[in-house]
């Protein structure tokens, strides 16, 4: 019976992860997960219908041309489990989040909005928390939270908390910063190591008990954004990892630039008891979330000055190249060169490895 019960199981999980492109008449968590069908989703559901030029870009952030100002606008849902983890909770992981869509654009953060659907039951002590949290976060980021709605449903049905946020920032009209100007050649830089975050989150969620000090990478990326704007380092395209992490970030924008990366692994920064942890758990670093780290396209001779500007920063100090944009035929693909020499084509998951991280 165990043995049956076993591969029942078995047969759950391959069903709920399988990569083709099955037809499904009802929203399961895997199309929540920034992988495979999620994108099918958005692309065959929820796109079609609001169809437009300017959600075409299938940026970080929407970027409009108002009155003669380039506006910068982004908006994001919170639904991470549990709401407190070591590094942050879900009031700075949703200013932090948004900050960090804006800055990706090029954009400087002006306002956010903070929107709140609250289960009945929930702690005022808590919300006092992740209130002051998110006003800390904002106020360190010289931004303001300008307005916002508060909702509360019946006990049973909102899972503690869960936070919307949208965020609006002005870019300089020199600035432009989008996939369609990666070009072959560029070098490919992130700011940090990977996968701190979701691991974090899921050793709280799920009381794993092997020693460990994994801290979730949150933070506001946008003063180091700024900083590499105000250089005149010339930026072609950043790309904060969240959901998904590294890999579904690149894959996306490979297919929207068509263009094939280049990965090594073994230029690539894993925290060591992360990938312990991975190693243990069964994960890919490469595709648990980050919300500390982004990737950045720029051409080969404006590397060394990135990486230096990158690393006198807090967030910026393992700066490092992880891969070049290729001269290939092959475009719209992702391949790592791992350490053993051989290559690997990366390819979206159907869903994700760790739900309800972000």
């Amino acid at each position: 019976m165990q043995l049956i019960t076993g591969i029942d199981l078995m047969a759950d999980e391959i069903k709920l992860n399988c990569p083709l492109p099955l037809q499904y008449e009802q929203i399961v968590m895997a199309h929540g997960g920034g992988g495979r069908m999620m994108q099918q989703l958005i692309d065959n559901v929820i796109q079609p219908v609001f169809d437009n030029e300017i959600l075409n870009q299938k940026h970080d952030s929407a970027v409009v041309d108002i009155n003669g100002s380039k506006i910068a606008f982004t908006t994001d849902s919170y639904v991470v489990d549990p709401l407190f983890f070591t590094g942050g909770d879900i009031g700075k992981l949703a200013v932090c989040g948004t900050l960090n869509d804006l800055a990706m654009s090029g954009a400087k953060p002006l306002y956010i909005t903070c929107s709140l659907i609250i289960e009945e039951g929930f702690a005022i002590d808590d919300l006092k928390k992740i209130m002051q949290s998110m006003q800390e976060t904002a106020k360190q980021a010289g931004v303001f939270i300008v307005t916002g709605d508060t909702k509360v449903v019946d006990k049973g049905k909102g899972d503690g908390l869960y936070i919307n946020t949208a965020g609006i920032g002005l870019i300089n009209d020199n600035i432009s910063i989008t996939s369609s100007n990666i070009q072959e050649g560029d070098h490919i830089i992130i700011n940090s190591d990977i996968g701190r975050h979701g691991i974090a989150i899921m050793l709280e969620r799920e009381g794993v008990s092997f020693d460990h000090n994994i801290k979730s990478d949150c933070a506001d990326l946008s003063a180091l954004v700024q900083e590499l704007i105000n250089s005149g380092v010339q930026l072609h395209c950043m790309r904060d990892l969240t959901r998904g992490g590294l890999a579904s970030g690149l894959i996306e924008l490979s297919a929207t630039a068509n263009k094939h990366f280049e990965i090594e692994e073994t230029s690539l920064l894993v925290n060591g008891e992360v990938k312990s942890a991975c190693e243990i758990l069964g994960f890919d670093p490469l595709y648990i979330a980050n919300e500390g780290c982004f990737v950045l396209f720029v051409p080969e001779a404006e590397s060394k000055k990135v990486l230096s500007i990158l690393r006198q920063h807090a967030f910026g100090k393992q700066a490092c190249v992880v891969g070049k944009v290729a001269e290939k035929n092959d475009k719209g693909l992702v391949t790592l060169e791992t350490a053993l020499g051989s290559c690997r084509v990366l390819e979206l998951l159907s869903g994700e490895q760790l739900p309800r991280i972000c």
